[in-house]
């Protein structure tokens, strides 16, 4: 096998959460670009399918599947309808997220729960559904944020701490998995990319936030899915347990 070969996705089945919108949707394109069929989730049916569209375009085949991740029964609803559809389960990319950004003695109990129960809760049961489906050499990459590593000036109590949590969980399953299994568990933590997440963020804050970068500027999506594409291949066949920062430097700074 090549080293190009090795970065190559043909034949192999996906499930992308949070694909309605945003990372999701070029995460969703660019497993489909390197030749999976993708399995697509989020709770915006409307726009899952959209999403379909653009995997579609590159010549694969799509699944849309309503589903939020908060709830078991939801995954295992997706992981069923892939196997259903495809026939098997290769690689799964846990990339459906919220945040709050309430200061730490004014946010709810809710508010902080619904956080958890999405980023961790949710990785943690799509974790579970998929690898009860995936054969040996399966793949999932877990996406945190530089926010479980470090802070960035904004009250992300919530956030930060389930993305903290979303890396022991990764390094965790690696563990479980890896021998008994024979499934990969790795982690991408992004720094700042354009997303329907940061478009909520306070006028000027992301230019602001630049000044920590050593490289001066935001990610590119194709950056950011270049990093998934390798650890969702052959390419990183010897990588589990790992988190690649992708955020031009900031946590080094």
């Amino acid at each position: 096998m090549s080293v190009l070969d090795r970065f190559s996705l043909s034949g192999k089945v996906a499930i992308v959460t949070g694909a309605s919108s945003g990372l999701g949707v070029h995460f969703a394109q660019a497993l489909a670009e390197a030749g999976a069929d993708v399995a697509l989730a989020a709770r915006r049916a409307d726009r899952l399918e959209r999403t379909a569209d653009v995997v579609r375009a590159v010549g694969r085949k799509a699944l849309a599947v309503e589903a939020d991740v908060s709830q078991p029964t939801d995954c295992q609803v997706l992981v069923d309808a892939t196997v259903s559809r495809f026939g098997k389960v290769d690689i799964l990319v846990n990339n459906a997220g919220i945040a709050t950004a309430v200061p730490a003695t004014r946010e709810s109990p809710d508010q902080f729960r619904q956080v958890i129960d999405v980023n961790l809760n949710g990785t943690y049961w799509m974790a579970q559904s998929a690898a009860r489906a995936m054969a040996r050499g399966g793949s999932i990459v877990n996406i945190s944020s530089v926010l479980g590593l470090t802070t960035a000036g904004l009250p992300q109590a919530a956030y930060s701490a389930s993305k903290s949590a979303v890396l022991g969980l990764t390094r965790d399953l690696a563990q479980q998995w890896c021998t008994r299994k024979g499934i990969r568990v790795n982690a991408i933590s992004p720094g700042f990319f354009a997303s329907e997440m940061t478009d909520q963020y306070p006028a000027g804050y992301i230019e602001e936030q630049m000044e920590r970068v050593p490289m001066g500027r935001k990610g590119e999506a194709e950056e950011l899915s270049a990093a998934l594409v390798f650890l969702a291949s052959e390419a990183s066949s010897y990588v589990t347990g790992q988190n690649i920062v992708v955020d031009g430097g900031l946590t080094i700074a």
